[in-house]
């Protein structure tokens, strides 16, 4: 079996958000404990868009589940992730600038 190294944390397809902003060359002003959470590889070979200082990378999965991830440095929450699923219904969390327990987008 060859073994394969990479440049960035992978656990169970997951990574941290500090090496994913490092693939899309994303130089945002974060807090510490958001570049360091972990979140799902599938963002890797998402498509990123930039207006102004906001970054939002997309990706559609063979599951036709479409996820955004939004960086908006400046915001009160300066990270959202959000899944679109077939069925319309959309699921995710935003992020606050504070260290503390995500906040559902259905409560918003």
């Amino acid at each position: 079996m060859n073994q394969t190294k990479v440049n960035f944390h992978v656990w169970n397809d997951c990574m941290i958000l500090k090496d994913l902003l490092n693939h899309f060359e994303i130089n945002a002003d974060l807090p510490d404990y958001l570049l360091n959470h972990v979140f799902n590889e599938v963002f890797l070979d998402g498509k990123l868009e930039i207006e102004n200082n906001n970054y939002k990378i997309v990706v559609k999965t063979r599951q036709n589940v479409i996820h955004h991830m939004i960086i908006k440095p400046n915001d009160d929450f300066p990270l959202v992730i959000m899944s679109e699923l077939p069925s319309g219904l959309l699921n995710g969390m935003k992020f606050p600038k504070n260290e503390s327990a995500g906040i559902p987008i259905n409560n918003f």
